[in-house]
């Protein structure tokens, strides 16, 4: 299982740079960036990438309501060929809350819009002439978008149910979950997309699990405040079933929190659940995340 971290892309585009430049000092290679509303992290990541050239970088997720695949299938190639080819583009439904109230497009059908955007997204993504029609989603392009010569970007879709994990093993190279635990990722992740992916031919898909992390002597106190930071996840749909399906009642439930010794057999029980990344969401004081930076590394020179 490969170690990633979290980078926050709020905020000046040179304190990104800078943050990500610490992060790399620390020993972290690879960093996923979230798409929520601040600035756009396809932009943000090119900028890093380019200046940090041995970074494996990933958006986890950028919604596809908002950009047409055309558009979207252009802008990952260029920054993959900004960064050196080290990009996995992450993308997702987002929730209803966000793309009717917010967006003011329609959330209907989800995983059915999801079956057209991927049918235009992932040849596009490969540099190949398309031709596609569905019912609310199509593209015709006369060759490659963006840069000619370019690898195809990693795509993976964030995917929580099974119709969409099916998917994810089908058309793309993985899935990312967030607030889904490690029993959950056992028992109905893993199994589903590697099951779709046979199917279909296609290679063990990657499975990128985050989580909040905190190597902390005051359990108690940390769990309070990830609760508290993190309570919408425990009221949006999606996550809201995967915390019922894991027995949980709030986020701090599926999060990695205790001694150092105790986090490493945490994440040694993500590995064995079937996880071939985890990207830590950091939680606790500024020791805490010290101490959780040291077991993370920890873990990974073991592998």
């Amino acid at each position: 299982m490969e170690i990633a971290i979290g980078l926050d892309v709020e905020g000046p585009v040179e304190k990104t740079l800078e943050r990500a430049t610490q992060l790399r000092a620390k020993g972290f290679t690879r960093m996923w960036s979230s798409q929520i509303f601040g600035p756009d992290t396809l932009t943000v990541l090119a900028i890093v990438g380019h200046e940090l050239r041995d970074l494996d970088l990933g958006t986890s997720v950028v919604p596809i309501q908002t950009r047409h695949p055309t558009m979207l299938a252009a802008q990952a190639r260029t920054v993959q060929d900004a960064i050196g080819g080290r990009l996995s583009l992450g993308i997702g439904l987002s929730h209803k809350v966000s793309v009717e109230n917010l967006w003011h497009l329609s959330f209907e059908r989800p995983a059915h819009y999801m079956g057209e955007y991927l049918d235009a997204l992932a040849p596009m993504l490969r540099g190949e002439k398309i031709d596609v029609t569905g019912e609310r989603v199509g593209a015709t392009t006369f060759g490659p978008l963006g840069p000619k010569d370019v690898e195809t970007p990693s795509l993976l879709m964030a995917a929580l149910a099974p119709k969409m994990l099916e998917m994810a093993g089908t058309y793309a190279d993985g899935t990312l979950t967030w607030m889904t635990g490690v029993k959950t990722i056992a028992e109905h992740v893993v199994p589903t997309i590697n099951a779709a992916a046979e199917r279909a031919g296609k290679p063990t898909p990657r499975v990128v699990c985050s989580l909040p992390i905190s190597v902390t002597n005051d359990v108690g106190d940390t769990r309070e405040n990830v609760n508290k930071t993190l309570a919408i996840y425990g009221q949006l749909p999606s996550y809201r079933a995967m915390l019922d399906r894991e027995g949980a009642e709030g986020p701090a439930d599926v999060g990695l929190f205790g001694t150092h010794e105790q986090v490493l057999e945490q994440l040694h029980a993500l590995e064995a659940a079937g996880t071939t990344e985890f990207s830590a969401s950091m939680a606790g004081n500024p020791g805490d995340r010290d101490a959780t930076y040291e077991t993370l590394l920890a873990f990974h020179a073991t592998h």
